[in-house]
This record gives structure tokens, sequence and C-alpha cells, in this order.
């Protein structure tokens, strides 16, 4: 079997003067990377090296030091630049690295030449278990967060090297650009490897000049202007780029001319934005794999593709389908994951499902596991439809869900600004075009991107669907719902067949979602976002919290004084309420002693006019109306709250400089009302009484006006702190 550095070296034979690598500010001719890789793995020889971890970000010199593990017969472990600090230290101990190499100068490293600095590492151990054979360990974040190590030879990367090298003979391919981290084994592999077998020039560059920051940050005009400068011949996108450069390729922004293959992979996408992407000269080709088959399995390419599929399995691997449509792959599959036993060189089981055609293409519809079964036993796969939604509404994210139910839902993100209301055309639209198993029963708007710190996604932004599906009552809470009407949804005693059932909770989301923008769409939170933001906003909010606050319990106490006996169990909620919200406002004005404030002063004073309004608005409904009204003020403050809370309070912290002791308000609320929040969504949706619930709503309504005003009421500062923006 051939091995990559002869393969390299043959090239280098033919083209010795032709550039393999170029960077901003040097290139290596095909002789000269061989000779700089040739002289960096004697240095690794001649060091002892046996395991080195490979990390920075994108340069040739991490590709001069990639190539020279080949070499020196160094297991090489990237390190990927959006691991966090627990995932690294986590991979290093696995591995049981010897050192560190690195294209960024390290602190207390050695240089070894050519931009290459390494760094020893303590002796920790041996390491976990590892095949033999072993070349490089991919580490995937995975569905849970702790990374797990694929271990690859030098022959099964070569293996794939080749076949990418024979499907994509016959189109011309010069000059590549990597816009993915070199950690990620497909750019390492189809991004590095490929065109260098293929005597072409691979472009690198810092990934931030790219307008790449982390895993899924994106700076969308410095990318596009990073592709028009070195107008590359091939790019590798996952499907959130392929989006984007497609947008900006239909706004004339990018520059196409130079296009001969983009490859798409890592996630669905959806037929109809490849139709784009083509119509807008991007020549746009979905292919599949996964790191364990040495991360390509199948692959369109121009002449022989087939719409909606992810292409024919290439000529180094067998594809097959079990009885439950699993993928099945064999002959040039992993030699084992880090740590545990090797499972034999069978058929490997993907995980993925999927259909075969009779000419051979592979479709993919997405993983067993997160296959969800509707209450009519018709299977839905969530990626398909999350695709979908990302293509109809241009989504930054989607995660559907409903398992069990007559039909699913999704969570989105938007960003834009579109309202609730602009975006239903798009969904009916959407809706229309699926089969009724699998049309959309709601759709939640977010304004804010899940999240990988709060556990919502996986470092390379896939959704992590254990934790969303346990956070959902929150996420649910702060988000802008879309119900659709459905000619499939559940009768019940007091409605016919066909009817559209909706719980309270869920009619108070849909009725007062026009008020709620009047609260989310307030100045002051852009402000904090962008680092416009100052000690006296800061104070004037807490204070205006206080004088709202401290009403919460004698309310509490009103409503229940005032409820009639058939909502007694509503009595029996507000007694729990009031034990856990008793002494709340004394943390506020602690907070504020915090911030240097009088906080006597404060207690004795007068509040803004806004929130005047807003405590006598409720004391009256309370007596005069239907006590059952101070509920509407629940679903205002505490789902604001479960939304903006703590994402805001953090974002004041490190403006401001404040310590932890100023924001016990901020901080306890954002969780303590996730709790309250599911309580709350339980309990209206026992309130069946018609006058009940249009006073809670009524209600809702008039306190997303009060509370909205004083939001918009807060002092901010003139000017724009540049640096501070771009920092949050």
């Amino acid at each position: 079997m051939a091995v990559l550095p002869d393969l390299l070296e043959q090239q280098a034979m033919l083209h010795p003067g032709r550039i393999a690598l170029q960077g901003p500010d040097s290139g290596f001719s095909y002789s000269q990377m061989m000779q700089a890789a040739g002289a960096l793995a004697g240095q690794l020889r001649s060091l002892g090296i046996q395991r080195a971890g490979l990390c920075g970000d994108n340069s040739p010199a991490w590709i001069l030091a990639d190539l020279a593990c080949l070499m020196a017969g160094v297991v090489c472990v990237p390190v990927p630049v959006f691991f966090s600090k627990a995932q690294a230290a986590h991979l290093i101990e696995r591995a049981g690295l010897d050192c560190l190499l690195s294209g960024e100068q390290e602190a207390f490293g050695e240089h070894i030449g050519h931009g290459v600095w390494l760094r020893h590492l303590p002796v920790t151990g041996a390491g976990a278990w590892m095949p033999e054979a072993t070349a490089k360990i991919t580490f995937t974040s995975g569905s849970t967060g702790t990374p797990k190590g694929v271990c690859l030879s030098e022959a099964q990367m070569a293996a794939t090297t080749l076949a990418l090298k024979e499907r994509l003979a016959d189109v011309p391919l010069r000059q590549h650009l990597c816009i993915l981290p070199l950690a990620t084994l497909l750019e390492n592999i189809a991004g590095v490897y490929l065109p260098l077998l293929m005597g072409a020039t691979v472009n690198v560059a810092p990934l931030q000049t790219l307008g790449m920051t982390g895993s899924s940050g994106l700076d969308l005009d410095r990318l596009v202007a990073g592709i028009n400068q070195s107008q590359p011949q091939s790019l590798i996108l996952v499907p959130e780029l392929a989006m984007a450069l497609v947008a900006a390729a239909e706004k004339g922004q990018l520059r196409s001319g130079s296009f001969r293959f983009l490859a798409v992979g890592g996630g669905r996408v959806s037929p109809e934005l490849l139709a784009r992407g083509r119509a807008a000269g991007l020549p746009l080709y979905e292919g599949y794999g996964l790191s364990e088959c040495s991360s390509v399995v199948a692959l369109n390419v121009p002449g022989d593709e087939c719409e909606g599929t992810v292409g024919k399995p290439l000529s180094h691997v067998e594809v097959r389908l079990d009885p439950d449509r699993h993928i099945l792959v064999r002959g040039n599959t992993h030699l084992g994951y880090l740590g545990d036993e090797p499972e034999g060189a069978g058929w490997l089981d993907t995980g993925d499902l999927g259909t075969l055609n009779l000419q051979g293409f592979l479709t993919v519809n997405g993983r067993a596991k997160n296959l969800l079964i509707t209450s009519f036993g018709r299977n839905i796969s969530p990626e398909w439809l999350e695709s979908e939604l990302v293509q109809a509404l241009g989504a930054q994210q989607a995660v559907v869900f409903g398992d069990g139910d007559p039909n699913p839902s999704a969570l989105i993100v938007i960003r834009d600004g579109r309202s609730p209301e602009q975006l239903r055309s798009a969904l009916a639209g959407l809706n229309a075009g699926l089969p009724d198993y699998a049309r959309l029963a709601a759709v939640y708007i977010r304004r804010q991107p899940l999240a990988h710190a709060e556990g919502h996604v996986t470092a390379n932004g896939r959704p992590m669907r254990q934790k969303i599906q346990s956070d959902l009552p929150a996420l649910l809470a702060g988000a802008f719902p879309v119900f659709m009407n459905l000619s499939t949804t559940r009768a019940t005693s007091s409605n016919t067949p066909g009817d559209t059932v909706m719980a309270f909770f869920d009619r108070l989301q849909s009725e007062t979602a026009e008020a709620r923008a009047h609260v989310t769409g307030a100045p002051v939170i852009e402000a904090i976002r962008e680092g416009r933001f100052d000690l006296t906003g800061y104070t004037w909010f807490l204070t205006q919290a206080y004088h709202h606050v401290k009403h919460t319990v004698p309310l509490m106490m009103a409503c229940g004084g005032r409820l009639p006996e058939r909502l007694e169990f509503v009595r029996k909620a507000l007694v729990e309420y009031i034990e856990e919200e008793y002494g709340h406002h004394e943390w506020i004005l602690n907070d504020l002693e915090a911030c240097g404030e009088d906080k006597e002063a404060i207690r004795n004073g007068t509040p803004d006019t806004s929130i005047e309004l807003m405590v006598a608005y409720l004391y009256d409904r309370i007596q005069r109306g239907n006590p059952a009204a101070f509920f509407g003020m629940v679903q205002v403050l505490e789902g604001t709250s479960i939304e903006l809370a703590t994402p805001l309070g953090e974002a004041i912290q490190k403006q401001l400089d404040l310590p932890t002791e100023a924001f016990s308000y901020l901080y306890s609320h954002g969780a303590l009302d996730q709790e309250h929040f599911e309580f709350f969504r339980n309990l209206m949706n026992e309130i069946t009484d018609p006058d009940d619930q249009q006073a809670i709503i009524d209600a809702a309504r008039m306190v997303y006006r009060l509370y909205g005003d004083m939001l918009h009421s807060i002092p901010l500062p003139a000017g724009r702190k540049e640096q501070r923006h771009e920092a949050a």
C-alpha cells in the first residue's frame, strides 16, 4: 500500500518548482516542502518523540509539522482550536502526548525550524491503548462534549486520498483555499493531502483573517473578501458556510469565476440550496463521510451526480444497508477508538439512516438515534426538517423536536429582526410542500444562538439534542411562537376532528408575541451586546427592579385573597411562589450597594412612571377586575428573565468590571426562573375558564407595554465603543 510521504515525493519530483504551500507571507515549492518536512522529521526522531499534539491556527508550518510526523512515524494528534481547555486537557492525557507542535510560538517552547515550535509535556503516564499502526488520532467532540479519539493508519488516509483523486480526475484543480481548521480531518485530508497529490497549491491563512472565529463564528464580509482575493478553484464547506456564500453570490458580492468544485459536507444540505448555488455560479457538490472512514465515503462530482443524494461511494469502500436502513461501510474503516479494544474488520454501522438507488447513489436521511416517531407512528428525521427550515427561512440554527406528538415542532434562531408574523407565510409555504405527517405544528423563534458554552451545541455547531430536550421548557419560554393550522391535530370531546387544539400557555405566548417585541426590542438590550452601557444605566435598571419586585409578594397575597374557590389549586401554587419570592427585593438593594449606591435612599425613593403605573394597574385588576390577571405579570417578568437575565448580566459585568456581588438579582433569576416558568406553564394549562384566560392575556399585554417602557427609558451613554463591540 502506498504511503503519503512517498506519493508526495513523487509530486516533488514531477513539479519541484511548483508552489505547494502558500501562506500570507511565504510559500514553499514542492521541493522545498519535502525538504523542510524531512528536516523537521529528523528533529522529531532525534528528540525521541512518539506522540505529538498539533495545535495552532492554519498556517504552512502546521502542514509541515503534520507531514513531518508522517515521515518520522510519530503519532499525530491534531488539537482543534475550538476545543475548550478541559477538552484539550482530556485529549493530551488520553493520548499520552510527549509534546505539542505549533506554527505559533508557544510559551517555553523551542523553535525546531521552518516556523514550527515544540513544547515538551510532563510525563503523566503511558496514555490510553492505541492500535500499533496508528498514525493519526482525530478527536471529535461528539454529542456528549467529551472528545473521543478515532485511530487511523497512514495506509487508510492514503487510500481515501487516492480514491478522492480518482473520483476528481476530470476536475482541473490547481488552487485550494483552506477555510476550515486544519485540525478538522476533512480539511486535513481533502483540503491538504488531496490537492498536494493532484499537484495543486494549498493556500492557508489564519482563520481570523478569513472571518472565522472559534467553531462557528463567521464574519461573512471578511470571508468573501479573502476568497475574492485568493480566487481559489476549490473550497470545502459545511452547510452554514455554503448557505452564507450562496447568499453572498446572489447579491453579487462573491466572485465565482474561478470556482471549479465546492464540496459540502458535515450535515444535510437541502437540494434547493444546491440549486440556488449553481444558479449563482457556485459549483456545489454534496458528499458524505465520517472520521471512522478517514472522512469521506461518498461524493457527487461533475458528470456523475444525482440530486438529493451524497453521491456514489468511493472506490475503496463498500456500502450497504441493513434491514433497519442503517448505512454500513466496509473496506477502509478506522483501526479503533483510543483506549477501546478493536471491533474487528467487519461492517461498520455508521449510525446513519439511508437509501441506495439502482444507480448506486447514496442518500443519507439522518442519525438513527435522532429519529422522531409521531403519535401516528410515522418516522421523521429531524436533520431533514432542520435543513428545510434553514433553507426556507434563512435560519441560523434549527432544532426539530416532538417525539410522540401528532406533528413535530421546531426551535429556530433568526437574527435579522423579522417578526413572527413576517415569517408565518414562509413557514406556511414550507409546510405546504411537506408530507402531512411531517408538517410543523409550531415554530419557536429565538434571537440568540444556541451556544456551546451552555451545552446546547457541540464545538462544531451540531445540536446536543438530549441537553436541548431537557432545557426545552426554558428555551421555548424565551422564544416567539408561531402556531400553524394543521388538519391533523388531535380531537377532544369539546371539538371535532380537524379542529386546532392549543394549550392555554401556548395561546398566551402566541397572543402576546407582538406586545413582547416591545420588551425584546428595547435599545438597551442591543446596547449591552455592543458594549454601549455604563454604571448609570445599570443602577437605574436595578432601582426600577427594586420598586416592582418589592410588590411581588404583596400582589401574590392580594391575588390569593381574591381568588374564587374554583381556583383553589391556583391559591395553593401562590403559597409556593410566595415562599420562594420573599425577600428578593433586598437582594436588589444589596446589588445596588455593591455598585456604590445608597440603598436606603433607593428604598425610600420613587420609581419611574412606567413602573408606578405597572404596579398600580396590577393592584387595580386584582381588586376591581379578575384576580387571575396577576399571572400576566408572571408571564412577562419570568419569561423575560429566562431569555435575558444571565447573558445580559454576564455582558454587563464584563463591561463594567463589577464584582459578582452586584449581580445576585440577575444571575439568580436567570436560573431560578427557568424552574418557575415550567411550573407556571403547567399551572396556566390548568386554567380553562375563558374569562380567566382573557384576563391573563390582557394583563400580560399591558405589563409588556409598561415594563418595555421602563427598558426603553434606561439612560445610555453616547457614542460607541468599538473594542467592546468586538468582544461582545
